[in-house]
């Protein structure tokens, strides 16, 4: 949906201070100091990812780089260079630089140009979050947000003095340059701890963490014994409960009745790696006692008391928040009974974007008894089977890359049915190993929960000190006021008349009229 405010009662609402100016400034509009030019509506069916003319999409703003090609005709017009100002007018309006090649403008993009006699386009960059930031958070949604070139062009940026916006954007860039540096550093650090994190998954999943302790503790049942006993136990089970049923019904057991036992799908391992000794692949299926179910779905109306409810956006590999913090949905005691998630109980999103899809949750203690919605199914694994291992091993790349290989593309989602999961190949050691390893990682993962959680707040403090850098230079108190600049009042005068000038109608053209003889 679109902005339905003005501009101006946004600026008058705001306490951020971002939205603020000094008294003696003037307020301008963007569209009186910018050209604002919106993107063409490129035919989707001449892009590619490797030939072609670079192209601008919404998803391209902040990075300031892009891996789609448009291949047809194009006019100069749509020209995006590196340092062009550019919006993002879906979803969050986005705005950064443009950092890379030359590039097309798609359409839902916006470039500014700003006249830079009378507003710097750094000061522009700086400024236009926030007003953008407070669009956003005003304009009702119901699918996907929209912002329009007109609001754009109506935003009253703060106008210093032409002299003082210089001295503003020196200063920024002095203070923030080393604010963004110290920022980069703890974004790296993340980073590098995600792929500590993942070459520790790899690790433990194809034997190699625990390769050492192997030689030292040699297995008195092997992985593949171990798969054994439970397809046996689990077959034994099947083949009672028929035979409680025929003698329920007081039926004699047909000829061969054993034969309609639903064996477990078997793991394609012409791909697979080779495993260490005593390891067998194994399927998700061959190691759940239940399952998979897929979870609940309830009409929004009976959201807001109720039973604790899991959504997807509830968790993530490796977290979920706490059970306090979940929404509660009004369910009836049966659909509660069926629904409730047990301890151990294994919990996967089937429905998502490809980033997230197929992420895992092993339910402990705090999540017994909550709900888990549509969007997500739940297996139960056999007792013999060390839940936490099958949890790390679906959270790490290799797991996740085999859990949805064969995802179906429905509009902007993926998805992975109940087959796809039972049929997932998982690399089985002994018992005792999977502890072992589950022991390691869980000692490895609290240690760099830490570290993130520590970088977390390093980088939510270096945002607020940059928001409060920005609302100091918005305010006028970053750099002293000097009375020999020319005020700002004149600067919008010039401005206007430069606009009105613009806008005058040209006479229209017409054939010249003969003069009577």
């Amino acid at each position: 949906m679109a902005f339905t405010m003005t501009v101006a009662e946004l600026i008058d609402a705001d306490t951020s201070g971002l939205l603020a100016k000094h008294a003696t400034w003037e307020r301008v509009s963007l569209e009186a100091v910018a050209g604002i030019l919106n993107g063409a509506p490129f035919d989707s069916t001449l892009f590619s990812t490797t030939e072609g003319m670079p192209l601008v999409r919404i998803r391209d703003v902040t990075t300031g780089q892009t891996n789609t090609h448009y291949t047809g005709p194009y006019e100069d017009l749509y020209l995006v260079n590196q340092g062009d100002l550019l919006v993002g007018m879906d979803g969050d309006f986005n705005t950064g630089l443009w950092g890379s090649e030359a590039a097309l403008l798609n359409q839902r993009v916006c470039k500014l140009s700003p006249n830079e006699k009378h507003y710097d386009k750094r000061l522009l960059a700086f400024a236009l979050p926030g007003y953008l930031a407070a669009i956003n958070a005003n304009t009702p949604s119901v699918t996907v947000k929209h912002l329009s070139s007109k609001t754009i062009g109506e935003i009253g940026l703060p106008l210093p003095p032409r002299a003082e916006q210089t001295r503003i954007i020196e200063k920024l860039e002095e203070l923030l340059s080393d604010l963004d540096a110290g920022v980069a550093e703890l974004k790296a650090a993340w980073k590098k701890l995600a792929q500590y994190r993942q070459s520790l998954l790899k690790a433990a999943v194809d034997g190699a963490l625990t390769a050492e302790w192997r030689q030292q503790h040699p297995p008195a049942e092997t992985g593949a014994q171990l798969l054994q006993r439970i397809l046996t136990e689990r077959r034994a089970r099947w083949e009672a409960k028929q035979l409680a049923k025929f003698q329920e019904q007081g039926k004699t057991p047909p000829k061969d009745w054993q034969k309609k036992y639903p064996e477990p799908v078997q793991p394609d391992t012409s791909d697979l790696p080779e495993l260490p000794e005593g390891w067998v692949w194994a399927s998700v299926d061959a190691l759940i006692d239940d399952g998979p179910q897929n979870g609940l779905y309830l009409p929004a109306s009976l959201y807001g008391k109720g039973i604790p409810i899991l959504r997807i956006d509830d968790y993530q590999i490796g977290w979920h928040r706490s059970r306090s913090a979940l929404n509660l949905v009004d369910a009836d005691e049966k659909t509660a009974e069926m629904y409730a998630l047990n301890l151990r109980d294994l919990v996967i999103n089937r429905v998502n974007s490809m980033t997230h899809l197929g992420k895992s949750l092993c339910t402990g203690e705090a999540m017994a008894g909550v709900l888990f919605e549509s969007n997500m199914m739940r297996l139960r694994l056999s007792e013999h089977v060390a839940a936490d291992y099958v949890t790390f091993y679906l959270g790490s790349d290799l797991g996740r890359e085999r859990l949805t290989s064969d995802a179906k593309w429905a509009v902007n989602q993926a998805s992975i049915n109940q087959q796809d999961v039972k049929k997932t190949p998982v690399p089985f050691p002994s018992q005792v190993e999977q502890q072992r390893i589950t022991e390691l990682l869980s000692i490895q993962h609290e240690a760099m929960e830490q570290q993130l959680t520590a970088i977390g707040i390093a980088l939510k403090q270096s945002t607020a000190q940059r928001q409060n850098i920005l609302r100091a230079a918005f305010t006028g108190q970053l750099v002293p006021q000097d009375p020999a600049d020319e005020p700002a009042s004149v600067l919008l005068e010039r401005i206007r008349a430069e606009q009105a000038a613009r806008e005058t109608p040209r006479k229209a053209r017409g054939r010249p009229v003969k003069e009577a003889a």
